[in-house]
């Protein structure tokens, strides 16, 4: 039998290679400025157009290369960042496994030109599916400029698997945060499809997130800082009041290199206990500078997943940092430990001697005495028979109102329960099963959350604001379906400045909700200007509503871009929905429980949660056993 094992040829092997390093072209992005950061460049410009998907182009001004380092640096496992093994536990670079450019060549037409400093001339490389086809001289500014063209042009399939044009450059604006946040020192420029997305100067650490993500952050934002032996902790957190529902906003950097790790996320998390609304995150950008022989980066080719050596004085310190940081600026209380802690024991003025009471007593005063009624007790009360000191009799004083005070709670409990069984029983006098066959019998709120109204064979019981989710949620679709809708015009437009990916996030959504009945336009680069809602939100907050829909689009882009309709009717009835705990007038909950029968599918929120339970008098007879 002959021989069946092969040694694959260089080719095959990149694109085998390219599959888990270059998912998307963001991925190719990402691998590109961490080279030109590695290139100690001050100035990096990004060139995209279509999403990535005809061109991707960095250009540096970094310390370039010479025509046999530019050949090389497409071969695998070429790197000039390490040397030995010895040196993956001493990496301060942003790459190191040598795989990236050769694989984004393996799987694009790549264009790179390069020119050190020193160098009058610089070289030019074209490489296609991973074959060098022109290596020449060429004139070109110092530094390196890399264009990628029509990725995966020679793996039909996966390109067929990228995502929409809105979702790929998304991908492609994170990973551009990513790297701009850590290096604040260096300029960057992002351009899509010729026009400017962002224009970042060399700046420090807070300005460049106020670049990146809006002005309202330049508030939202509490310093964290820290040194100690094990690690030295620096950056920002975000206020608890102005936490989101995802965690799009939350940045590690361990040694400049962004990371992702639960572990960290829980000890910040934790940091913010009792902080927080259920099922919010808040923003962070912290920053770990360790000794690089206590971590492992050498985990996964993204090199986002890493292993510290002591990973439980990580979580302490950290979380005791960000804890100390929210106690500093006010936010959560803290103890002042600079205190002496003792009792405070006010100090009489030199020479100022307490008096003793005097007491005045009716000596012939005898309460034992049968039938003397006429004889009376001092008048007045306690503390007026007594000539106290003003400045003792006080603390006496005080608590006997606080005693007082508390029998007056003691007796507002006892009239208010008083008056809640007398309502329950008018309540269940009032309502005869019987009765409830009559048409225009009056529905009843229990506890401000549900709505009981009556059957002819018993009643049901409907939850006021699932019933008006599925209200609205059906009205929205058919507004969508129909294209037609009144919307409320405002006095003066409302504007609602975002981050450039939520920008591009409102973009996607815009057709739909401007068919609700919203009208929305652009007014400048990243803000957006709100002249007109539909007549259904006329009540609701514009701002948070959309924000709330952003954060709703990035966490579940899949259910969006199958049915945006469905996703968008479905989001706007949970923001706009008559919430639990509130007070219903006779009309409102007559109106509510008319609509909701009216509706498709009444017995069920859009969640498919229940929203009517309906209970027949047999089913009560058998409960009373009757």
């Amino acid at each position: 039998m002959p021989d069946i094992i092969r040694l694959l040829p260089d080719s095959v092997a990149n694109q085998i290679a390219a599959g888990e390093v270059v998912q998307r072209p963001a991925s190719a992005v990402k691998e590109l400025l961490e080279n030109a950061i590695d290139a100690k460049a001050t100035v990096i410009r990004l060139v995209v157009k279509d999403s990535g998907k005809t061109l991707l182009q960095v250009i540096d001004n970094g310390t370039g290369m010479s025509g046999t380092d530019a050949r090389m640096s497409f071969e695998r496992h070429a790197t000039s960042k390490i040397r030995t093994a010895d040196d993956l536990f001493s990496i301060t670079t942003k790459g190191f496994r040598g795989e990236a450019l050769a694989s984004i060549a393996a799987i694009a037409q790549v264009e790179m030109k390069s020119r050190m400093e020193s160098s009058e001339l610089g070289t030019l490389l074209r490489i296609e599916g991973g074959e060098i086809k022109v290596q020449e001289d060429c004139s070109t500014p110092a530094g390196t400029s890399i264009s990628v063209k029509n990725l995966f042009f020679n793996v039909p399939a996966r390109r067929n698997f990228l995502k929409s044009e809105a979702v790929e450059f998304r991908h492609i604006i994170d990973e551009f945060e990513r790297v701009a946040i850590a290096h604040p020192d260096v300029a960057f420029s992002l351009h899509h499809n010729n026009t400017e997305v962002f224009n970042l100067p060399k700046s420090n650490l807070r300005q460049r997130l106020v670049a990146l993500f809006g002005n309202p952050y330049n508030s939202r934002l509490v310093p964290l800082e820290e040194h100690t032996n094990i690690l030295v902790m620096s950056g920002f957190i975000g206020k608890p009041e102005f936490a989101k529902r995802s965690r799009g906003e939350q940045f590690f950097f361990l040694n400049r290199r962004f990371i992702r790790n639960t572990y960290l996320h829980h000890a910040v998390q934790s940091a913010y206990s009792e902080l927080l609304p259920k099922d919010t995150f808040p923003s962070y950008f912290i920053f770990l500078e360790v000794d690089p022989r206590t971590v492992d980066v050498n985990i996964h080719p993204t090199k986002t997943e890493v292993k510290f050596e002591d990973e439980r004085s990580v979580y302490a310190l950290l979380r005791s940092a960000v804890k100390k940081s929210l106690g500093q600026n006010n936010i959560s209380p803290s103890l002042d430990f600079e205190q002496e802690m003792g009792i405070e024991i006010p100090m009489r003025p030199a020479g100022d001697f307490a008096s003793p009471p005097q007491i005045t007593v009716d000596k012939s005063y005898n309460p034992f005495t049968v039938g003397n009624k006429d004889k009376k007790a001092p008048e007045g009360d306690f503390l007026k028979n007594m000539s106290w000191d003003k400045n003792y009799s006080r603390h006496s004083y005080n608590q006997l109102e606080l005693l007082r005070a508390e029998e007056e709670k003691e007796k507002e409990k006892q009239k208010e329960k008083e008056e809640n069984e007398d309502e329950q029983q008018t309540l269940n006098t009032e309502w005869d099963p019987e009765a409830g066959a009559k048409p225009g019998q009056k529905p009843y709120q229990l506890h401000n959350r549900y709505i009981l109204a009556h059957l002819k064979t018993g009643f049901v019981l409907i939850d006021q604001q699932g019933a008006h989710e599925r209200i609205l949620y059906e009205r929205f679709l058919e507004i969508l379906k129909e294209k037609k809708n009144f919307s409320q015009k405002k006095l003066f437009p409302e504007t609602l400045e975002l981050s450039q990916g939520d920008m591009v996030c409102i973009k996607a959504l815009l057709p739909e909700l401007n068919a609700l009945g919203f009208e929305i336009t652009e007014f400048g680069t990243n803000t957006i200007a709100v002249s007109g809602v539909p007549a259904e939100l006329t009540e609701v907050d514009t701002a948070q509503m959309l924000e709330g829909l952003i954060e709703d689009y990035k966490n579940h882009q899949s259910q969006f871009r199958l049915n945006p309709a469905d996703a968008i009717a479905r989001n706007m009835a949970k923001k706009a929905g008559i919430r639990s705990g509130k007070s219903l007038s006779e009309q409102e909950m007559m109106m509510i429980t008319d609509q909701l029968f009216a509706c498709s599918m009444p017995y069920s929120t859009p969640d498919g949660k229940p929203a009517v339970l309906t209970y027949s008098l047999e089913e009560l007879d058998r409960r009373f056993k009757k």
